[in-house]
């Protein structure tokens, strides 16, 4: 596999790379002084300088006025800024406006996706279901308009679907204009929900996540939504949630990568026994061992994009490769952030200093869309189902 990434990916490194620049992590308050929520908003200034920066619609087609780029930009992207701690949508709202520039009906997608790609309107996704541990999709029954429990007709006729349901956790759901809800018909077939947050029937209630981000409990009770807003295609959500873990992935390798580097900086920097901490052998071999697990979690991450981005085949389905990437991005990020600790030592945990936030998010993406031990699982039922020759 060639790793080498397109001048137009570098260019977007590039840009990324200048707009984060001035972004502070500690730009909101910290999760762990505070009660609730650490702000009710999603950083707006960041969020109008992605649009401005065309960083918004980096994966759109030049059609709806966007890059025409693919999911490894994309992820290329997200890796700069988990190294700020970004608190905007941008993985959530690219990740559904690519699944209905390639699955949903064009007109729907002409509409909406300009608009997302200048940044004026947030899309948003309930990925966890109700729990999240059970697929996404069962936690809401999709119907067609006059159609009872029990029946099977899952033609809608034109007129539209009635919802019903709750997702949890759905991140930036209170700052979203739209949210994309998976959901299942009578028959068991998964489809894909556009819903305004506005729209009748939807309630939200406040969740706080690890990093003290806001979430959200969506409920739908007989939401209606339009024909066009209902996305029926095959593979549509599984496609969304295979982009959605990538994409998790990549904020985990550039959190971790931020986290090695301030290890690095610090313990070049501490002494004691008049030598810096970093000569000394026990804090270089952990140091060493942290940099492998994100040589790892890097490689698995581009393997996982490249089959997502190109539909290469392989000798397992995509959903293989997602699941070696988050298995390495959960259990690296975390040793990564738990090295970071110890080798800081009690200033690691100081409330000034901005590792104990890297630390809440990293256990925040460590456990989005399943734990790495959700993966393995998966991961075997594959290799199961298909034997490697």
């Amino acid at each position: 596999m060639d790793f080498t990434f397109t001048e137009e990916q570098q260019a977007a490194v590039e840009a990324a790379r200048a707009v984060f620049s001035d972004v502070a992590p500690d730009r909101a308050p910290s999760p762990a002084l505070t009660p609730g929520a650490v702000a009710e908003d999603i950083d707006r200034q960041l969020w109008h300088e992605l649009a401005r920066t065309d960083l918004l619609g980096l994966t759109l087609s030049p059609d709806h006025g966007g890059g025409g780029l693919d999911p490894i930009a994309l992820c290329l992207v997200l890796r700069e800024s988990a190294k700020v701690l970004a608190r905007v949508p941008l993985l959530e709202s690219c990740a559904v406006a690519m699944a209905i520039q390639r699955y949903g009906a064009r007109t729907f997608a002409a509409e909406l996706l300009p608009r997302a790609g200048r940044g004026e309107l947030i899309l948003t996704v309930g990925a966890n279901g109700r729990s999240g541990h059970d697929p996404a999709e069962l936690a809401v029954s999709a119907r067609p308009y006059g159609v009872g429990d029990g029946e099977t007709d899952e033609s809608p006729g034109g007129s539209g679907w009635v919802l019903d349901g709750v997702q949890s956790a759905v991140p930036w759901a209170q700052a979203a204009d739209w949210i994309a809800v998976p959901a299942h018909t009578a028959g068991g077939r998964p489809v894909l929900a556009l819903v305004p947050r506005t729209r009748d029937g939807v309630t939200l209630a406040d969740q706080v996540s690890t990093s003290g981000e806001r979430l959200a409990e969506v409920r739908l009770d007989a939401v209606r939504v339009e024909a066009r807003e209902l996305i029926d295609a095959a593979g549509c959500w599984d496609w969304l949630r295979s982009l959605l873990t990538t994409g998790t992935c990549a904020l985990a390798l550039g959190l971790g990568e931020r986290v090695l580097a301030m290890t690095a900086e610090y313990t070049g920097k501490r002494e004691q026994f008049g030598f810096p901490v970093a000569t000394f052998q026990a804090v270089a071999v952990q140091a060493a061992d942290r940099y492998i697990d994100l040589r790892a979690m890097e490689a698995t991450l581009w393997q996982a994009a490249w089959r997502i981005s190109t539909d290469a085949g392989g000798p397992l389905p995509t959903a293989g490769d997602v699941a070696v990437a988050k298995i390495w991005a959960s259990d690296g990020v975390r040793r990564v952030v738990q090295t970071a600790q110890h080798l800081h030592g009690g200033f690691g945990a100081d409330t000034d200093y901005p590792l104990h936030r890297y630390h809440a998010w990293a256990k925040q993406i460590e456990l989005s869309l399943g734990p790495a031990a959700a993966h393995e699982e998966a991961l075997g039922d594959l290799l199961a189902a298909r034997p490697l020759g």
